[in-house]
């Protein structure tokens, strides 16, 4: 045997107790950033969410596109606005966040999927009343605040062996389109799911104590100690939201959330199915 062919024996051995361990078992990928943006990430990432579903684990993909959103207004002459970090949204903004999530990025990735061999149903949160919302306030417009999560259509699909990829899209019951984070999204549906685990895949290693040293990346964090960290200012910015996510999931069942860096070429896998992980992981241990 050549040492290639010895390595990969190994690569393989090391990860036959994390296949045994998350076989039949509910995984949430929580997909933006640059791993959505660059050509050579997103099909990497398609890929890895291929393989865990053809080994057993059944993966339920939550995506955003913001940059997407915003490229396509600005295409269109329409000046994007945020307030406190979130879109406003009127009417015309919903409708084009509509058709950029729920169809261009959303059938792209299904595309990606079904091309490396998965088999994947592209949702939106309006499908199957999948995502109902309500407004989260009323200077920003249809940005949505998640009401509920119906987890019929997803588990259906999952035992049906297929990979759930979800837009960040919710309505109401007078049938209102709203934008939704897509943190809070993937959050949500993993605590409805009682979800073995949620990856949220970001362009940082993870928590750090010092930005600026890779080095200084924190492995693990009980969520009870979250606050704390944000109060000694190493948690800080638009990570307070995510890590607010990270807390509620844990909070609603999730028994492990990651937090990884989206810019390493197979990162989910590297997380999942080896000794060595990435990022930086919550759980609830002391809650």
């Amino acid at each position: 045997m050549t040492p290639d062919n010895s390595r990969r024996a190994e690569v393989l051995t090391h990860a036959l107790p994390y296949i045994r361990r998350y076989r039949d078992k509910t995984i949430v990928v929580k997909y933006g950033g640059s791993a959505m943006v660059r050509d050579d990430l997103k099909k990497a990432v398609m890929g890895d969410i291929a393989l865990l579903s053809l080994i057993g684990i059944k993966v339920v993909l939550v995506h955003g596109g913001g940059p997407e959103i915003t490229e396509f207004m600005k295409k269109i002459g329409k000046e994007p606005e945020f307030t406190d970090g979130l879109r406003v949204t009127d009417a015309e903004t919903a409708e084009i966040a509509q058709m950029v999530l729920a169809g261009k990025i959303n059938k792209t990735l299904v595309n990606l999927i079904e091309n490396m061999g998965g088999k994947a149903i592209g949702l939106s949160g309006a499908d199957g009343h999948l995502i109902r919302a309500k407004e989260l306030d009323p200077r920003l417009g249809f940005v949505g605040e998640i009401t509920e999560i119906n987890t019929e259509l997803i588990t259906d699909l999952s035992e049906k062996g297929y990979i759930p990829v979800i837009s960040s899209i919710g309505y109401d019951k007078a049938g209102n389109v709203y934008n939704i984070n897509a943190d809070a999204a993937a959050a949500a549906i993993a605590g409805a799911l009682k979800a073995e685990s949620l990856i949220s895949m970001t362009d940082t290693a993870g928590i750090l104590r010092d930005k600026n040293d890779p080095a200084s990346l924190i492995p693990e964090i009980c969520v009870s100690d979250a606050p704390r960290l944000i109060g000694d200012g190493i948690i800080t910015g638009g990570m307070i939201p995510k890590i607010n996510c990270c807390t509620e999931a844990i909070r609603r069942g999730v028994k492990k959330v990651f937090v990884i860096d989206g810019r390493i070429p197979h990162s989910i896998i590297i997380e999942t199915l080896t000794d060595e992980g990435i990022g930086t992981m919550f759980t609830g241990s002391e809650i």
